[in-house]
């Protein structure tokens, strides 16, 4: 019997080939869209499981109040690990990792790695990131030892064995011996390096507490407690940070004693770090949270979309097939029977959409990796628990999909459908079919505000005043490799026409590039309220090359010697948290770690040296102490040629490298890339439900206009034009797309005025957001059932009345 329902069924699809491709295609749209997010939130929820003990993996984090801000670093000194571990013995083992950057040359082979650490002997075994070659035990505890990955030897050394071969790394091209090789740190982890370089290297003796440093992770006993050794972390503050930051600041012990709130350590879980730590200091950008439970939410209501609209279809077919179901049951069919046949049907197309499904996954997957920024292959589908996953997934929308036009055509009553009257039976149906529409435009238009706003904060983002200029902005981040040829490389490409201002310094808005102390302002008693600056170390012409306004006093200049040595330029978020607001501050002297003090020459206007997403938090820009680093502003439509002319100088140099170099545009469009991510996910999804929600519109325009046929033919004969009966069909969906337009205003306001939370700098919400999204969805809906409409006004009306 099973056999025979399958083989009606698909007789009944071939026979209808446009409804099947329709439901088919609208179908396989929502099971890959469904996949494609499954396999990302699974993936993000995933991150850093791969380590044996991930479970008990904990990173240390430091918190410290001020500017009336806590201010969260995920690196702490270099004494925290180790004291930590011999004062608690639940912690089994530590680990730290620092990130870096350089040239590495082998033979004539140099090339600039950014994918570089400092680790600890055991950082690798810590991690459960196997090697290849070489010895796991003794690979990083010697100086100058190196592990690489596969690639990273292919590289350097072909198909010669890596083992025991030197890289030079550095402008020194200090040595360092390949002692093992890995294949690669795993896709799914919150860090990605290419070498590991042995800590052992820094040689450091002088193990400090109270400063930034490496990445610090702690292996705790299965059965420790973290909250309660988290509880003790005090007591260490107060042994050792204290006696540094009195030492460092020079105030009394009882001012320093404040420390022990206000400087807190923490535990961090391994596997919460992805997604739940968002600091500026991360090894990599991180994902987010908020975006998983977005995006799930999305994964459910296109399923559910694809299955309204299959239902709508389904229930606006039926009516083609009442007289069947008639003469099913006259010859003797019972309602399990033609219920279990509608079923076998739902499932049978479902098969196919999951077929039609994989072929879109396997189509699609480079252009999801891009959007994503993920990078997953296609075997990943085809393994036994993705296809078991998609086989469930399917059935379950299939049969969600199907059962109530199952039981809806089954329940047509024999003699009314025999006798052609079967449109009088569902009316009281209407409701639950309405609430589908309602349902599909709720998340179409809700998802075309949600694009608009996000769209709208990015554009924002992307536009504020800066404080700065970017454009046409050149940064040669490897200046250093030019020696004491820098200044002379500086002076040399200021003859080009080309060049309006250059400036030698490592620091730009945008670059990762910062120092930080403590500093508080002098008052009376040599005493004042502590925040925390950055610190960026600029020349003569930084401000000019950049664009920054001073709003007080001066830039540095070389009629002032001592500018060199106590001059110190702020900005004004530094004047507000200092506490000198509405007050003139030039003259004013600030004090930092190390009881170092500085006059205040000038102010500078807030800049955004950092995203933003962040508040900009006070600075300091001190003079000297910033080699390595060429800002040149250029003017001119020849860029490429410029860079060309730029490059030839460089080698006439001779430096030690090639020439690297970025736009400070490009830098910071890098900040927002996580958000124009989420800006183009939005904008795919709101496309797809709206292709889908229009797909089940049709298909219920389709339906009423099957039972009023009549009624349409006899309007036409007494007169009524095309434009009358299109009002006719038209105005109940309309009313219907209304009722979304309204659900959705505050649905979608609260979920993107919370999400617009995570940005200091943000728009306001406008109403003619909720307008536009709103116009859209009714000509959209306007447009989809028309076409219907238009045929059934201009069919001939005979056609329709012939059966009176």
């Amino acid at each position: 019997m099973i056999k025979n329902f399958f083989k009606i069924a698909l007789r009944n699809l071939r026979k209808n080939e446009a409804f099947s491709f329709i439901n088919i295609f609208g179908l396989a749209i929502g099971l890959t869209c469904f996949m494609f997010i499954a396999v990302f939130v699974y993936n993000e929820l995933n991150y850093d499981r791969y380590p044996a003990d991930a479970r008990n993996i904990y990173r240390v984090i430091l918190s410290v109040t001020g500017n009336g801000d806590v201010a969260v670093y995920p690196d702490v000194d270099m004494g925290v690990g180790e004291g930590m571990k011999a004062a608690y013995p639940e912690i089994k083992a530590l680990t730290r990792v620092s990130a870096a950057s350089d040239f590495v040359q082998y033979d004539d082979k140099q090339f600039k790695e950014d994918h570089m650490a400092f680790a600890d002997s055991n950082f690798l075994h810590f991690f459960s990131i196997p090697l290849l070659k070489g010895n796991d035990a003794d690979a990083l505890v010697e100086p100058n030892s190196v592990v690489i990955t596969k690639t990273l030897a292919k590289k350097y050394f072909g198909d010669e064995n890596p083992i025991g071969k030197t890289l030079a790394i550095g402008i020194r091209k200090d040595p360092y011996k390949v002692t093992g090789v890995i294949d690669k740190v795993p896709d799914d982890s919150h860090f990605h390096f290419d070498a590991f370089l042995s800590l052992s290297t820094w040689h450091i003796t002088n193990k400090t507490w109270s400063n930034l440093g490496p990445y610090t992770y702690l292996l705790l006993d299965k059965n420790a407690d973290p909250k309660k050794l988290e509880a003790k972390f005090p007591q260490l503050v107060a042994e050792h940070v204290v006696p540094e930051v009195q030492h460092d600041m020079g105030v009394s012990l009882a001012e320093v004693q404040k420390s022990v709130n206000t400087f807190v350590f923490s535990l961090q879980p391994l596997t919460r770090i992805h997604l739940h730590s968002n600091t500026k200091y991360e090894l990599e950008p991180g994902g987010d949270i908020q975006y998983v439970y977005i995006f799930s939410a999305l994964a459910i209501f296109i399923l559910l979309l694809a299955c309204v609209n299959f239902t709508n279809l389904s229930t606006a077919r039926a009516f083609k097939r009442a007289r069947e179901v008639g003469i099913r049951k006259v010859l003797g069919s019972v309602k399990k029977q033609l219920v279990l046949q509608f079923l076998s049907e739902s499932v049978l197309l479902t098969l196919f959409a999951m077929l039609c499904a994989f072929a879109l996954l396997f189509l699609l997957l480079p252009y999801f990796n891009q959007l994503a920024n993920k990078n997953i292959d296609f075997g990943f589908f085809l393994n036994y628990k993705s296809i078991l996953a998609m086989f469930c997934v399917s059935m379950f929308a299939g049969l969600l999909a199907g059962i109530y036009p199952a039981f809806f055509l089954s329940s047509f009553n024999t003699i009314k459908v025999l006798k052609g009257s079967a449109h009088t039976q569902g009316s009281h149906r209407r409701p639950l079919r309405s609430s589908l529409v309602v349902f599909q435009f709720f998340v179409s238009i809700a998802l075309i505000i949600a694009t608009i706003i996000v769209y709208q904060q990015l554009h924002f983002m992307q536009n504020k005043k800066l404080g700065y200029d970017k454009e046409q902005v050149l940064y040669l981040q490897d200046a250093r490799l030019l020696g004491k040829n820098q200044y002379a490389f500086e002076q040399k490409m200021l003859q080009d026409s080309r060049v309006v201002s250059a400036s030698i310094s490592r620091y730009v808005p945008g670059g990762m590039m910062m120092d930080g102390t403590e500093i508080y302002p002098k008052d009376e008693n040599g005493n004042g309220t502590e925040i925390h600056g950055n610190i960026y170390h600029i020349d003569y012409d930084y401000l000019k090359t950049l664009g920054i306004k001073i709003i007080q006093g001066r830039n540095f200049s070389t009629d002032f010697p001592t500018d060199s040595s106590s001059g110190v330029i702020i900005n004004q978020a530094a004047v507000r948290e200092l506490g000198w607001s509405g007050q003139n501050v030039i003259g004013k002297t600030i004090v930092r770690s190390g009881q170092k003090q500085y006059n205040v020459v000038g102010v500078v206007a807030d800049f955004n040296y950092a995203s933003v997403k962040q508040k900009v938090a006070p600075m300091m820009l001190l003079l000297g102490g910033n080699f390595g680093g060429l800002i040149f502003k250029i003017k001119t439509t020849d860029v490429k040629g410029f860079l060309a002319d730029l490059k030839k100088q460089w080698d006439a140099f001779n430096p030690e490298g090639p020439l690297g170099y970025t736009f400070l545009d490009e830098n910071f469009a890098k900040l927002y890339a996580s958000e124009i991510r989420t800006q183009q996910s939005f904008s795919a999804f709101a496309i797809i439900a709206i292709i889908i929600a229009s797909l089940g519109l049709f298909g219920l325009s389709a339906f009423v206009i099957e039972q009023r046929t009549k009624e349409i033919g006899i309007r036409k004969v007494l007169g009524a034009s095309v434009q009358n009966v299109l009002l006719l069909v038209s105005k109940e969906f309309l009313l219907l797309v209304s009722i979304a337009f309204i659900i959705s205003i505050p649905v979608t306001w609260w979920v993107m005025h919370t999400w617009l939370q995570d940005f200091d700098y943000r728009i306001q919400i406008s109403v003619w957001v909720f307008i536009t999204a709103g116009v859209l969805a009714i000509l959209i809906a306007l447009l989809t059932v028309s076409f219907q409409a238009i045929k059934a006004a201009v069919a001939n009306p005979v056609k329709s009345l012939r059966t009176e």
